[in-house]
């Protein structure tokens, strides 16, 4: 059977056995992958502590008939002792991680993964309020993944914005005529961010008004959750912008 390297991040372990660990690994050229990481709950592990969730790595695995088997990995990025010490950054990187777990059954592309390290290392390094660091990268990776919400444009009838309605079963922001009785308005500040979180222009987002970024980061869970069919457990536990 043959081996293969590529860089990973490490987005959950379940333990295997007395020593070892199931790791679900998000590369970036072979999509996710399950992998046994062998004796890496023993004190004496060589490579234990670079399979840690939110952790970047350079590895080599062996091709096994239902799981592959890790052989040897290279930190590319520690970044789980600093998130792990802070509650918004663990928890942001928790509903990350969720979310690129279920976004990528299918096969990866790069751009998924560069996303998600993108997201913890801005995460590790607090370059950036946790949330709007979460709200940035559901935004982008549902992009990724064809369902880019529609922020300028009705999302049902094509009409030119600016609109202030917005609805996560339509695709984004719709017309006065084709939003549905009890749709969520926005603010002209929420709408905005709503496009700045999407395009990256962090001066505008750290500058927006809390109650504008609360209201953002409600209707991108909302929509994250809508095509995702099932809800991110992790969200629950992430602190609301203040």
């Amino acid at each position: 059977m043959p081996t293969y390297r590529d860089e990973v991040v490490v987005l959950r372990t379940h333990k295997l056995g007395e020593a070892d660990r199931i790791v679900t690994l998000l590369s970036r050229r072979h999509g996710k992958l399950r992998a046994v990481a062998k004796g890496v709950r023993r004190t004496s592990s060589r490579f234990g502590a670079r399979l840690e969730p939110f952790m970047v790595a350079d590895v080599q695995l062996y091709q096994g008939r239902s799981l592959d088997i890790v052989q040897q990995a290279e930190s590319l990025g520690a970044y789980g002792a600093d998130i792990a010490v802070h509650y918004d950054r663990y928890t942001a990187a928790n509903a990350m991680v969720e979310a690129a777990d279920r976004l990528n059954e299918a096969e990866a592309t790069p751009n998924q993964y560069l996303l998600l390290v993108g997201g913890l290392r801005a995460l590790a390094r607090g370059e950036h309020a946790s949330r709007s660091i979460l709200d940035s990268y559901l935004l982008r990776a549902m992009a990724l993944s064809g369902w880019a919400p529609s922020l300028a444009e009705c999302a049902r009838c094509g009409a030119s914005g600016p609109h202030d309605a917005f609805v996560a079963q339509l695709g984004g922001m719709v017309c006065r005529d084709c939003a549905p009785t009890g749709a969520a308005r926005l603010g002209g500040d929420s709408a905005r961010l709503l496009r700045s979180l999407m395009a990256g222009e962090w001066d505008e987002v750290d500058a927006a008004p809390p109650a504008a970024a609360a209201a953002a980061s409600g209707l991108i869970a909302a929509y994250a959750q809508w095509h995702l069919e099932r809800g991110i457990r992790s969200l629950s536990h992430v602190e609301a912008p203040r």
